[in-house]
């Protein structure tokens, strides 16, 4: 389906752009078509002058000499040379000049990239994800999903990809009463009961009506307002995991730590999955592509 909204969109950008070439040459044609239409004109009314003239020379001297004086101003030719008309012909350039970077940059305005994807062989069987990969809710129903070692035994989906060095970002839109968001290390406990423990997890999240960080104990974090999207950001050589409210840039809480391992986007939902509406009271989505 990707792969056809993409050819549909080559496809479309295709026949805009001869449909654009064609009415060029429509609306050039039609200035030239007049233009032409004039100077026949021009020429006709001057052939029928110079017909009257030669009639008038041909007259009988006498006749000729009372009216010479109007027949030499009559003979007086007012028209001057056809101008060049600019502009006339087809502006090829417009429609080729580097027309797949032309298309390309389009192209680029009907996608959205997202800075992570999430990982759906990670995913909590009663976690529902978009078809994109970009958000994810909770769900009462579960899936039939493999056992694998990747799979997240609680309310847990990762992100795809896992960083080891430089520095990403990313906004989460937040909502429902349990949530985290932050990183984890690669070789976090994927089984057994859930625990968002401090051991190798880096995330603030809302439980019982409470914004807390998880650390040990757990900080209770200072909000204004209820949060409606989290920014996270790692520096992995700064060797820091920051949060903050995009809103208004509002910092949130920073953890600071050694890494020593890949750390992977990471998204938790607590509670009891069976409680939850099948629309979901607990709901992530990437929103942003690009924050630093």
């Amino acid at each position: 389906m990707e792969f056809e909204k993409l050819q549909q969109f080559l496809k479309d950008e295709e026949a805009a752009r001869i449909t654009a070439l064609r009415e060029e040459e429509e609306q050039k044609s039609q200035k030239m078509k007049k233009k032409i239409e004039k100077m026949t004109e021009e020429i006709s009314s001057l052939s029928e002058q110079i017909r009257a003239l030669e009639q008038e020379l041909g007259a009988e001297d006498i006749s000729f000499l009372q009216s010479y004086k109007d027949t030499q101003n009559r003979a007086q030719c007012t028209l001057g040379d056809p101008e060049k008309v600019s502009g006339a012909l087809i502006d090829v350039a417009k429609h080729l000049g580097n027309l797949k970077y032309r298309v390309w940059e389009k192209m680029l305005g009907t996608v959205q990239y997202t800075p992570v994807t999430l990982d759906l062989n990670t995913a909590h069987p009663e976690l529902s994800l978009s078809e994109d990969l970009t958000s994810v809710r909770c769900s009462d129903e579960g899936q039939q999903v493999p056992d694998n070692p990747e799979r997240v035994d609680w309310g847990c989906v990762l992100g795809s990809e896992g960083f080891s060095s430089g520095r990403h970002c990313w906004d989460v839109e937040v909502g429902g009463e349990f949530w985290w968001v932050g990183v984890v290390k690669e070789s976090f406990s994927r089984k057994g009961d859930a625990d968002v423990s401090p051991a190798g997890v880096w995330s603030i999240g809302l439980c019982d009506g409470e914004y807390t960080a998880t650390t040990s104990p757990r900080t209770d974090l200072t909000v204004q307002r209820d949060l409606q999207r989290v920014r996270v950001q790692l520096d992995w050589d700064r060797e820091e995991v920051s949060f903050s409210d995009p809103s208004d840039n509002t910092p949130l809480y920073t953890f600071k730590h050694s890494f020593n391992e890949r750390l992977f986007p990471f998204f938790f939902f607590c509670g009891d999955f069976a409680d939850q509406p099948s629309e979901g009271v607990c709901k992530c989505k990437i929103v942003l592509w690009d924050c630093l």
